[in-house]
């Protein structure tokens, strides 16, 4: 008898879970929310935030796209990253917490390196919005220049290792952005392929700590950061607290793009 006793609650739970939401944003926002599917590139520790956000407002389709797995170091500052849950792969973990938190959304777990060829394939046309939480230059300029070639709206995360500053974070243009010498070399790139604005973005105007270039190689990186994909970076220092205000910042944005509530 127990399963039957606890369908009612089960219903109940279903109908209240995002009636928080609700009140904000209305039953057509939250309508909105539910039938769109979002992009989240990048599962760290600023893209674990962003997804996470996005279930916890109702957002029904989840694409999430991260080739790394769990390591020691990530533990610090990534919400997947868990005793528990070192060596697992991370669009494994993200998968399973986000349909903890809401059964009914669809998740779209897709472990793959972006790049020119994977990018386009990543944003189908069925996507409405594109989360940008890659920290790697080349994989981050392929997936921005795929999104805008195919019109998609979105919302990329420059530089937030070495800050300290949660008031320095802004939101604007690529165009606009200033002070953050990730989104420095992203326009320079996206330049190239003849995108000068249109892409929302996430950055600090609080100068860097001990910073190297985005795309500088470097020495071997020390004990407990090991290197798996793409060109070797040396590790910065970050906290949680500001890679999780950017990943929630452009959750944010997304979300009310979505319900069509973003205002001026």
């Amino acid at each position: 008898m127990r399963p039957q006793d606890d369908a009612p609650a089960a219903r109940a739970g279903a109908a209240t879970r995002f009636a928080r939401t609700e009140l904000l944003l209305g039953p057509g926002g939250l309508a909105r929310l539910r039938d769109s599917r979002v992009l989240v590139a990048g599962l760290g520790a600023v893209g674990s935030y962003a997804a996470e956000g996005l279930a916890r407002a109702g957002v029904g389709h989840l694409r999430l796209a991260d080739f790394d797995v769990v390591q020691p170091s990530n533990i610090n500052r990534q919400l997947y990253a868990l005793e528990s849950t070192v060596g697992r792969p991370k669009v494994d973990v993200a998968a399973e917490r986000l349909r903890d938190i809401n059964p009914a959304c669809e998740i779209d777990a897709r472990r793959v390196f972006i790049d020119g060829d994977t990018a386009p394939v990543l944003v189908a046309a069925d996507v409405d919005v594109v989360i940008d939480a890659i920290d790697s230059l080349n994989p981050k300029v392929a997936l921005l220049h795929a999104a805008h070639g195919a019109g998609v709206w979105t919302v990329s995360c420059m530089g937030a290792a070495t800050r300290t500053d949660p008031f320095s974070i802004r939101a604007g243009d690529i165009a606009s952005t200033e002070r953050c010498p990730l989104a420095r070399l992203v326009r320079k790139r996206l330049r190239r392929h003849g995108v000068a604005s249109g892409i929302l973005c996430v950055y600090s105007v609080e100068p860097p700590r001990n910073a190297v270039p985005a795309d500088a190689a470097t020495d071997p990186a020390p004990p407990g950061f090991e290197h798996r994909r793409g060109r070797r970076r040396r590790p910065l220092g970050s906290l949680s607290t500001l890679t999780g205000m950017f990943g929630l910042i452009a959750a944010t944005q997304a979300i009310l793009h979505l319900a069509g509530d973003a205002g001026d």
